[in-house]
């Protein structure tokens, strides 16, 4: 069965608005998306911002009077709020159906990380049976290997004698840099994040990869045992890393290493100022204007 789109193209302010026309009108969902390819990297904690122009799209199911809805729209737009220049334009096309779980999948496929490790949706078969693979299906929570900061953090871990190595890996997300810690020869790691759901999603990733979950133990921040790693690495956001880089340093031995990333290249020099009084920092390494800080802590002395 075919969908009807409406869509609505408006500034932020006037998205919500145009949210709940949409759905008093009938709509089974409406989506938010970017109009113009504006970025928006890192939010203040505690807000969403939209787009400076954002595309307001409600679908409808195919019954729907398409010009009967469109003029119900258009009445019920002149009671909005007023906003600044002409009133937007609704703008109705019909989407075709289509198997969209297939279509989906379709989208995900192995991905190799340096020289050992393969990352696999679960519906596909491993490239390389012999290579480390991981089993991992896009969820709720972040990191499948698609973004740059992910795929810099597998590629360095890929690079890494991590054999007997006690690893925390700091906002885990889906666990992906954690498990695949594991997975190329890590003893042990503690994983920790903010997000409940994030914890659920690891300890999910760690039984799909059929290993023990003895191997990996999750954590909030506040629970976060008094450890000290060979390994840390953290694939955050500029802002929450420099705050935490007196309670990361501290999960560190003497002469461990350190990975940081979901940083843009003008933040490096923020970030590792802030890790160089116990780290020796290394250059920026980057990808698709994305990078990856690593360093060494220093031995006691």
């Amino acid at each position: 069965m075919p969908w009807l789109q409406i869509k609505v193209e408006t500034a932020p302010d006037q998205a919500e608005h145009y949210e709940d026309l949409l759905l008093a009108a009938g709509c089974a969902a409406v989506t938010y998306q970017d109009a113009a390819d504006q970025p928006i990297f890192e939010p203040d904690l505690g807000t969403t911002p939209l787009w400076n122009s954002t595309v307001v799209t409600g679908l409808f199911a195919a019954e729907h009077d398409l010009k009967e809805t469109l003029a119900l729209l258009a009445l019920a737009q002149q009671q909005l709020p007023a906003g600044q220049g002409p009133l937007p334009q609704f703008k109705a096309e019909i989407l075709e159906d289509k198997d969209w779980e297939r279509e989906w999948m379709e989208s995900y496929h192995p991905m190799q990380f340096g020289q050992r490790l393969w990352v696999c949706p679960s519906w596909r078969e491993a490239p390389d049976p012999d290579a480390v693979n991981m089993m991992l299906d896009p969820g709720l929570a972040f990191g499948t290997g698609t973004h740059p900061t992910t795929a810099l953090c597998l590629e360095w871990l890929d690079g890494q004698p991590l054999d007997d190595q006690l690893v925390v890996d700091y906002g885990c997300g889906s666990g992906i840099l954690g498990i695949a810690a594991l997975l190329l020869g890590a003893r042990e790691v503690v994983a920790v994040d903010i997000d409940p759901q994030a914890l659920t999603a690891t300890r999910d990733n760690l039984e799909r990869n059929k290993l023990s979950e003895e191997l990996l133990q999750v954590y909030l921040p506040a629970a976060t045992p008094k450890v000290q790693a060979d390994t840390l690495v953290a694939n955050i956001l500029a802002g929450p890393l420099v705050e935490l880089a007196p309670t990361l340093q501290a999960l560190v031995r003497p002469g461990g290493k350190l990975l940081l990333s979901g940083l843009l290249a003008e933040q490096a020099d923020e970030v590792s100022t802030a890790y160089s009084e116990w780290f020796d920092m290394e250059p920026a390494v980057e990808k698709d204007g994305w990078i990856r800080l690593t360093g060494v802590k220093h031995q006691a002395g």
